[in-house]
């Protein structure tokens, strides 16, 4: 049975039994596209049909691109990775570890033991952490009116650290702060920068911060899924006037134009001839940096939000500059060694090199880590391998 007859049949299932409101899908090698679809409406219960270049929120699949455009000024020898980073913001420095809280509520804070990093804020394991993750930092906005992160507010960014930096793996804010790095040592905004350096030598013309007027016109609906398992539309859009944009999670884009940013990947930095990164830098973002460390597992604190999300064993997950890496090989699916992620809207990802494949699937519903569609994607991972 071929790739297309499989991957059809599964996804229009799983629209048609409400185990997805929707789905987009994109899938390729070095050479080429390999497979696109696209299931269901835009809304559910609406007319207009999905299609291949429907626009979805990439949430946290925009960390892998920001750290791209870093990659690139560390290439170049204008940001370091592993001098402080409060050399290039310095904001930075004054960033504290949080104890504990007194008996009145205060938050304890003390200096840290080492500096932050770059290194430490594309693998996360710099301290930050998220608010929907941790419980420390939801008291901490509770406790000083430190606004939300998924608002683009620039006090978010004020959060304390929950760790010494290199201690521990915690999914976090770090990737904004190598946002903001860009910006110091580039002297444009971050969607600037990478429309220039990323989104315009791959003909990404469907990915930004902001919704063009062609891109609004292709937008995907939001849904929630409510405790019940019911699926239903809700209203939803980032900011449309951030405070700074958000690095770690504010792109829209189209699966055709992420598909072509994760085969750049494959082919070691350059995809039709233009290149973006030296292959060095992707050998380098696709290592493990923290093979002493458990990496992948996110809690949650805020269950509109996220469920509890693990992708595999932590003990058996590292981290690259930007993405999981998986240490061993998953039985039918990915090798060890693939790059992999995904974004609070349920849009998820990999790249497997050994395999010569990158995956893009997703549909835009809250909270994160479906329970419908977390067992779907392992079927789906399965179908992938078994056409190939």
């Amino acid at each position: 049975m071929s790739l297309k007859t499989r991957l059809d049949t599964l996804l229009a299932r799983a629209v048609d039994n409400g185990d997805m409101p929707n789905a987009v899908c994109a899938i390729g090698s070095r050479e080429g596209t390999l497979y696109e679809g696209a299931f269901g409406a835009r809304t559910l219960g609406g007319s207009t049909p999905m299609t291949p270049d429907t626009v979805v929120w990439l949430a946290s699949m925009t960390k892998a691109i920001t750290t791209t455009g870093v990659m690139q000024l560390v290439e170049q020898g204008r940001l370091p990775l592993d001098t402080p980073a409060s050399e290039v913001v310095p904001q930075l420095a004054d960033t504290q570890v949080l104890t504990g809280f007194d008996a009145n509520g205060k938050p304890q804070l003390r200096a840290p033991k080492r500096a932050i990093t770059l290194r430490h804020l594309l693998t996360h394991s710099s301290g930050l952490g998220y608010e929907f993750s941790s419980a420390a930092i939801a008291q901490y906005m509770e406790a000083t009116g430190m606004p939300s992160i998924l608002g683009c507010a620039k006090g978010a960014l004020a959060a304390p650290l929950l760790f010494d930096p290199g201690e521990r793996w915690e999914y976090g804010i770090g990737i904004d702060w190598g946002g903001l790095m860009l910006e110091a040592v580039s002297g444009q905004t971050l969607g600037a920068y990478l429309a220039e350096n990323v989104f315009k030598p791959l003909s990404m013309h469907s990915t930004g911060f902001q919704l063009s007027e062609q891109m609004q016109a292709r937008v995907s609906g939001f849904h929630a899924r409510s405790p019940e398992g019911e699926l239903s539309p809700m209203p939803f859009a980032m900011p449309a006037q951030p405070e700074f944009e958000m690095g770690g999670g504010a792109l829209y884009g189209s699966a055709q134009d992420y598909l072509r940013f994760m085969r750049m990947l494959l082919n070691g930095g350059i995809l039709e001839g233009q290149r973006v990164l030296q292959e060095a830098t992707v050998k380098e973002m696709l290592r493990d940096q923290c093979p002493t460390l458990a990496c992948g597992h996110v809690a949650s604190v805020a269950p509109a939000l996220s469920h509890d999300a693990c992708f595999f064993p932590p003990e058996d997950c590292g981290w690259g500059l930007s993405f999981l890496i998986n240490r061993k090989d998953i039985p039918g699916g990915r090798a060890a060694g693939s790059a992999a992620w995904a974004g609070l809207s349920n849009v998820y990802y990999w790249l497997d090199p050994a395999s010569n494949l990158s995956v893009m699937i997703g549909t835009q519903v809250l909270p994160f880590f479906d329970p419908k569609m977390v067992p779907f994607l392992k079927t789906f991972e399965q179908e992938v391998y078994a056409a190939r």
